[in-house]
Parts: C-alpha cells; structure tokens; sequence
C-alpha cells in the first residue's frame, strides 16, 4: 500500500470516526434537552438545565472576582509598617472578608449545580443504558449464542458510566472553561495590555494543540485496553459459568494459564497507556510553565517601568492560575471524553445491530380458536387449525439441518416429533417460537403465518418446556412466578403441586424463599426441569412445546410428570420433541424425522406395524434392547436416582465453594 492509499484510508478512518463522535454527542443533547416524547418530565429537565448553567455561569463570574480582590489587598498592604502603627493605613478587613465570602459562594453554587443536575444526568444514564437492555432482548438468539455474556454487560457497564461523564463534560467543563478563557483573555488585555493577553491565549492554545494531538495518538492503546479487558472479562465469566466441566477434567491450571495470558496482554496495553499519558502530563506541565514564567516577566518589566503595580504582578499569577484549573481540566477532560466515546462507541454499535427477526409493521395480533374443553376427546373441529410446518428448510451457516419437512400438528391434539440426535427436533420448535426465521417455506398456525404475526402475539400463545432449564439466581417462587407475574401466590403453588415438586420445596429451609443459585445450581436436574414445568402450567398457553420435558428425571417421576404434562395439554395444541419414545405413545401422532425430513408419520402402533422396514421401529428396538441391557424396571430406576443424586450433591457442594472462602467464611 503507497502513501497516497494510507492517507486515502486514514482520512475516511478519521471522517468515519467524527461522525461517529457527533452522533453519538447528538444522542446524549436529546438527553440533556429532552423532548416530551422521550422523557414525560422533559419540562422539569430543561428548568434544571437552565438552573444548572445559571448557578455555573454565577459561579464563573464570582471566581473571576478573587483575583481582583487578592490585588486590592496586597496593593492595600504594600506600605511601610510604620503607617498601620500611625494609623494612617487601616487593614482592608472589608477586601479579606470578601475574598473569603468570594471563594466560599463560587464553590457553593459549583456543588448547588451538580445537586441541580444530577437528575438528569442520572435520567439520561436510565435511558440510554435501559434502551439497550431492551434492545439486548430483541436481538435473536444466533447473536446471544455468538456472544460472549461477559464481554456484552461490561459494554453496557462502561457505557452507562461514560454518559454522566460525558454530559458533565459537555455542560460543565468545556463551554465554561472557554467562557472563562474569553474572559481572563480580555481582562488581561484590559489591565495590562495586549501582549500579557497574547501571550495568555498563545499559551492555551499551545497547551490544546499539543494535548489533542498526543490524545489521539494514545487513544489507541485505550481501544487495546477495553478490547483486552472484554476479552478476559469474557473468559473469566465463561470458565466459571462451566465450573463443573472444568472440574470433570482437571482443566483448572489450563483455566488459570488462559486468564493470566489475558492479564498480561491487559498489562502490556495498560503499560503503554500509563507512559504515554505521563509524557502527555510532562509536555503539558512544560507549556504551562513557559506561558506562566513569560506573563511574569513582563508584568515584572511593567512594575519596574511604574506602568504597573505589585497587586498586579499577583493579579496576573491569579488569573493564570485561575485559568490553570480549567486549561488543567480541558486537557483531563479531553482525555476522558475520548476514553468515554470509546466506551460509549461500543455501546451504540451494540444498539446498532439490527434484529434479524422482528415483528412486521401493523402485523395483526394472532387469532386462536378457544381450548377444547379437557372432558372432550381431542379432535379437529370444522374450521380451526393447528400448526402447520410447510416445506421448512433451515441451516446454521452452512449446515443444513432441515429440509423440506412438513408435517401438522392439528388444532387440540398432541403431536410428538421423535429422530435420532442432531436431525433438528429443537430447531423445529426455535423456528416456531420466531427465535430464527425459516430460510424456505412457513410455519403457520390456525392458517396465520408466524412472520406476519407481532411477536408478543405468537409468544404469548406458546408455553415452552425446554430441554436445558436455565433459572433465575433468585427464590424457587421468583422462578415459578416468571411463567405469569400476574398470578398469586396460590396459583403458583398449585403449578407447583402438578408439577410433583411442591412437596420438595417445603422441605427446603427456606421453602419458597429459598434461593436457586445461579443458573438454578443449588437444585438437581430433576427440581430445574419441574420448576419449568411449573412456570409452563403456570402460564397457560393455548399451545404447549415440550422439549424432552422429562429427560433429566428419574423413570418413577418421569411418569408423573407425563401424566401431568397430558393434563395438562388437554385441549391444547401440544407439540411434544422426545428422546424416550416410551413417553410419547400415547400422542395422537407420532412425526419421525431423519436427516432433516419427515419420513414417517402415524400413530404408535400404526408406526409399530410397518415392522423392520420402519425408522420408528428401528428407534423403538434399539431403545427397548438398551432398556435390557440395563436391566430395566427397578434396576434402572435404581440407578437413575442414584445418579441423580450424585449430580446434585455435586452440585450444591460447587455453589457453597463459590459462596464462601478458603477459610469458610461468607463471601
């Protein structure tokens, strides 16, 4: 690449990063100026605002006073000391005692003004940092699977962080600081000429330049900071999120060896940052001091000419030093304000991301027919139709996984789909559920396609059991409540008790209060699969989607969570994915699905008759033959609990290790 490429590349680099800069600097001016429509309240912020620049803008005028002061004392006392004894002199108690009520209400109105403003700078932080919570959730599952969870909340952290530093900046720091440049500039025009103010405003200027300058060079080392910081922030988090696997095989010094590889790319980054900011400090210093010593030397010569007097000298020294406290600022605050745009710039490009699945505009509300009555026979009445999967075709990047398959899952009947591992049973039930979109054909239900319906509309309607129960650190109630958060106390405990897991939780010390651990760890396979079962009775769906609802239960509790789970979806369109085909004979229909097509479809038995030429009799035969390898009935059930068992004493033995010290103690 020539010189004429790079500076090519450079400038659009450049040009692409002010944009970025001003746009996201136009965001937070809506927030420091809202409108109505963003902030109901947006009359209360403007009359802060307003309130916060008049306390600054009255500060800034009374600070500027105590150097004029500070002159007035000391030319009252540069006299002999015999003309206080005669009295000729009196001491200017009147000047000391201004001085000292000066710099004692400038600083009174500077913290009124942070009291003033906090509100909306804290209302800002809400929003925005709400906004991308919000816009988190609507992202689809491909980006939450390809992210690191880590690495996404310390953006939202950081980000939220930088917006009040930025908006205090905006208001407080560098418009008043130029106002107070303006004004010791034309001061020392006025009281000393104008070579005292060319000199002043030669040395802001310098000071700016150079600070901007070696600013944007060390922004680079931040942005290899936030990038490394994320990248062990998500390694951390990943490895103890998978503290038992690390555990199964040995892998903690692997662990420790990946983190500190991250720590010590964080600390070389960390290195070049620290040394470019000290010579940033030292060149600062440097011209500052060269300004400063140059204005003296010429209030000096003035002073020795009789065309200036002492007080001036000191005159001069304040208002440079008063000066000095905003230039000192402006170049910490430039500093920050880039740092605070990197961390921000990460924020807005997560807000950026467009969702790939979302709700069509003026999509109409989904229309479902009411539940059968559960005393009545499943059957398909004249009109109303179930789920209808229509030449669906679906592939992860470039690993098909379903094609063509189409079934149907009529209105109040129960359908299972059965297949060997990896054939899509889960991602039948993901497209349905709209957390990806079919790449060919559609996904109807009660003759609706699913792409033009609101999602709020088609979630609503759906109640899901899923294979891998994820639960909230928080109350087994919390977590059961999540199903409906509109239900009462009663109503939670009766999904509870259908779900064969109230008698559990009572025995529990802290019965419904007690606490679940993250991601549910305090309780076995077996308690997280029905605590989901319980917030799936809970929200009574019209349709109801079971994930090998029952896979990590035991065969004696398997069998009453089905009969429950058939309770439960009577008169309800079910679609049921199972592993264990034992659980799901009694379905109205049975789909078998093999490479991603539907190849058989009937009842139990009707699949059962097409002998060894069937798919579904083969998966049946192997089941059954492995069923007596194992030694099936007590046996088995035997054994199951006793695994069971282990896993959760190994798992309540992890959460108290990540809960207290070494030496026992809470943490």
């Amino acid at each position: 690449m020539d010189s004429a490429q790079r500076s090519t590349k450079g400038e659009k680099s450049s040009q692409n990063e002010r944009a970025r800069n001003l746009r996201i600097l136009k965001t937070l001016g809506r927030h420091l100026w809202p409108s109505t429509s963003l902030h109901p309240d947006a009359a209360s912020l403007k009359a802060r605002v307003v309130l916060s620049m008049g306390l600054l803008v009255s500060s800034k005028l009374i600070t500027i006073q105590v150097p004029f002061l500070f002159k007035d004392i000391v030319d009252k006392l540069n006299v002999p000391p015999d003309a206080f004894l005669t009295g000729a002199v009196a001491l200017p108690l009147s000047l000391l005692v201004g001085y000292g009520v000066a710099r004692t209400t400038a600083t009174a109105f500077q913290e009124l003004r942070n009291a003033v403003f906090a509100t909306v700078a804290q209302k800002a932080i809400r929003k925005v940092s709400r906004d991308a919570f919000v816009h988190l959730h609507d992202l689809e599952l491909d980006f939450h699977l390809n992210r690191s969870t880590g690495a996404v909340s310390r953006v939202i952290d950081r980000g939220g962080r930088s917006i009040n530093f930025v908006l205090s900046a905006l208001l407080f720091n560098i418009v008043p600081t130029a106002l107070e440049m303006g004004l010791v500039a034309y001061i020392l025009s006025v009281q000393c000429g104008w070579k005292h103010a060319g000199v002043a405003l030669g040395t802001v200027g310098a000071y700016t330049v150079f600070t901007i300058l070696i600013t944007q060079w060390r922004t680079q080392f931040r942005k290899d900071m936030v990038r490394i910081e994320n990248e062990a922030s998500g390694k951390a988090v990943d490895s103890l999120l998978n503290y038992e696997t690390v555990k199964y095989f040995g892998n903690e010094e692997h662990e420790a060896d990946r983190y500190d590889q991250s720590l010590r790319d964080f600390q070389e980054a960390g290195l070049k940052t620290q040394t470019s900011l000290s010579l940033l400090n030292a060149g600062q210093n440097a011209i500052f001091s060269l300004g400063l010593s140059s204005i003296m030397v010429l209030t000096a010569l003035d002073i020795q000419a009789g065309l200036a007097s002492v007080g001036d000298l000191v005159l001069v020294n304040g208002l440079l030093f008063q000066l000095s406290i905003p230039l000192f600022f402006i170049g910490s605050i430039y500093r920050e304000v880039r740092q605070a745009l990197v961390d921000m710039e990460a924020m807005f490009d997560l807000k950026d991301l467009q969702p790939k699945v979302t709700s069509p505009p003026h999509a109409l509300p989904l229309v479902l027919p009411p539940a059968l009555p559960p005393s009545l026979p499943p059957s398909l009445p004249p009109g109303p139709e179930g789920i209808v999967f229509e030449d669906v075709s679906f592939a992860y990047g470039p690993h098909q996984i379903l094609r063509e398959c189409s079934f149907k899952v009529p209105y109040g009947q129960t359908v299972a789909v059965v297949g060997p591992s990896g054939c899509g049973k889960s991602t039948l039930l993901r497209l349905l559920y709209r957390f990806y979109d079919v790449d060919g054909g559609s996904i109807q239900i009660n003759h609706q396609d699913i792409r033009d319906v609101p999602l709020p509309s088609l979630r609503r309607a759906l109640g899901v059991v899923p294979q891998d129960t994820l639960l909230f650190n928080d109350t087994i109630y919390y977590n059961i409540h999540y199903g409906n958060l509109l239900a009462s106390r009663a109503a939670v405990e009766t999904a509870a008790r259908k779900a064969q897991i109230h008698e559990s939780i009572l025995r529990m010390p802290q019965g419904y209060e007690t606490r679940v651990g993250e991601r549910g760890l305090k309780l076995s396979g077996g308690e997280r699969q029905r605590v989901a079962i319980a917030r799936a009775i809970l929200k009574d769906a019209p349709m109801l989607l079971c994930d090998e609802a029952t896979s990590a239960l035991d065969a004696a509790t398997e069998g009453e969570i089905m009969h429950h789970v058939k309770v439960l979806g009577q008169g309800k369109t079910t679609l049921m994915i199972a592993h264990r085909l034992s659980t799901i004979q009694d379905a109205d229909k049975i789909v078998v699905l093999d490479q991603g097509r539907v190849v058989e479809e009937g009842s139990h038995q009707e699949l059962l008759a097409r002998g060894e030429g069937g798919r579904y009799a083969e998966l049946w035969e192997m089941q059954q033959k492995h069923h007596a390898v194992r030694g099936g009935g007590e046996e088995e059930e035997a054994e199951e609990e006793e695994e069971e068992e282990a896993r959760r004493l190994k798992r309540k033995a992890a959460y108290d290790v990540r809960l207290r010290g070494n030496d026992g103690r809470k943490i």
